[in-house]
């Protein structure tokens, strides 16, 4: 019997209070829970620690500044004026972000992605050039496992097909595309082990078009986008009355797949997992690795796609079968986004550069590195992981395929109750593929994440029954 395919049997008890291992060392559980860190939290290491050092509040402004002095960056606006429109953002990102891949020896390749949008009434009454900027930073180790990070540059006012007024789309969406464009620019001398994408994408305030295009390339590779995380609307720690939060950050992440196939949903219907789907996995991930003393935030998450009646460009993945979520401001000033720039009763109007908290979006960009670098590093999320009901039994057998990561170390098997929101418990199976763990699946729910020798630690996947 191989070291693979060795079947590892984990004996717990249920008491009153919940599972309790007997034997087993959990590795952490709720009541282990201290310093305000959600349960099972991974602490940065020196590396990231250093890379979160290097976020620079004044490079983030800047690059808002510049972008802001293109006066309307609209999707309809002109795209060959060197100085106000897209097309001279467009250009001026391409720029930056070269600059950064020239420090990279040749890791990081910067490339425009562009195609002609056929008229999608309203929003795109004519044929309309989308071009989407994107850095790509290969892996070291495992090349072919992507994740994504982006903002989207392109602006508007009121009037949403107005694409000549200034539009300076301060806070929707340069702060998104600056967090993007600064771990660009920090990650590009490092070595992740996984491939990273820095975005900048345009269509967003005309139908989402240049993210679903962007996405649309990806399924079509058949690239193993295992996380793609927007940061749309990221810019101000103020809300509409004044109140001041600036040390959070919300996080929406679906429950409900937006590419589940009616015999997925027949499958959820029947075993639950509502509340398990790969962006609500990613959301946990992101709370363990982000939520520490050197980003300094906390991060809310929102279980829902995105917020009411309204959606940002993780969207276009989530279609695509991704896992993908968003990050926003805590609360959001309406009258600082898709206005028209103006006084009116002695209130400014309009989403201009002097709404924007730099340091408030420098520890966004630091949730997003403690996030990014740790999925790229970490093994992957573990495929094809399933609980066996071929036979009816009060324990609970999981099995999943091995990573191909060189420094994997193992797996271990994670659960909660069905009531609670995060994962309360924990332990190690070792370096196998088939675990059975005395705790009735009926009971509760599982989960299965794959660790390397450093300690690092993937997303959880949520399994799938197998008869």
């Amino acid at each position: 019997m191989t070291e693979n395919s060795r079947r590892t049997f984990i004996t717990a008890t249920v008491a009153a209070g919940g599972a309790v291992l007997a034997g087993v060392p959990a590795v952490a559980s709720a009541a282990e829970e201290s310093g305000g860190r959600p349960p099972l939290s991974q602490q940065p290491d020196r590396e990231l620690r250093a890379i979160m050092r290097e976020v620079d509040p004044k490079r983030i402004e800047a690059i808002i500044r510049k972008l802001v002095s293109f006066g309307t960056r609209h999707t309809l606006s002109t795209q060959d004026d060197p100085n106000r429109g897209i097309g001279a953002a467009r250009d001026w990102i391409l720029a930056e972000l070269g600059r950064y891949a020239a420090a990279s020896e040749g890791r990081m390749t910067v490339a425009l992605q562009s195609y002609i949008q056929e008229p999608v009434p309203p929003r795109i009454p004519v044929p309309t050039r989308i071009t989407n900027v994107v850095a790509t930073l290969r892996g070291s180790v495992t090349p072919e496992r992507v994740y994504v990070v982006s903002g989207h540059y392109d602006s508007r006012v009121t009037d949403v097909l107005n694409a000549v007024a200034d539009a300076p789309g301060a806070n929707d969406d340069a702060s998104g595309v600056a967090v993007s464009m600064e771990l660009a620019r920090i990650m590009a001398t490092r070595r992740p082990e996984a491939t990273i994408v820095f975005a900048a994408v345009a269509g967003e305030e005309q139908g989402l078009f240049g993210a679903r295009h962007m996405a649309a390339q990806f399924k079509a590779a058949g690239t193993d986008v295992q996380a793609m995380f927007t940061n749309d609307i990221v810019g101000s720690s103020r809300a509409d009355d004044g109140t001041v939060d600036a040390h959070t950050v919300r996080l929406f992440a679906e429950g409900v797949p937006t590419a589940e196939t009616p015999a997925e949903a027949a499958t959820r219907l029947s075993v639950g997992g509502e509340n398990d789907s790969p962006p609500r996995q990613l959301a946990r991930f992101v709370r363990e690795v982000a939520v520490n003393r050197d980003t300094d935030m906390n991060v809310r998450v929102i279980y829902r796609r995105d917020r009411y009646l309204r959606g940002g460009d993780h969207i276009g993945f989530l279609e695509q079968g991704y896992p993908a979520a968003r990050f926003s401001e805590p609360n959001e000033d309406f009258a600082h986004q898709h206005q028209d720039v103006r006084v009116e009763n002695g209130k400014q109007f309009g989403d201009l550069v002097e709404f924007c908290d730099f340091q408030y979006i420098a520890r966004v960009a630091r949730v997003n590195a403690a996030t990014l670098w740790t999925l790229a590093n970490a093994p992957g999320t573990p495929k094809n992981v399933r609980v066996r009901t071929s036979a009816l039994t009060n324990d609970t057998e999981l099995v999943w395929n091995r990573g191909t990561e060189p420094d994997l170390a193992g797996y271990e098997v994670v659960w909660r109750e069905t009531t609670a929101p995060e994962w309360t418990h924990v332990v190690r199976v070792g370096d196998v593929t088939t675990a059975t763990i005395d705790l009735s699946k009926d009971n509760v729910f599982f989960g299965v994440r794959a660790v390397d020798r450093a300690g690092r630690r993937s997303p959880v996947a949520y399994p799938s029954p197998q008869a």
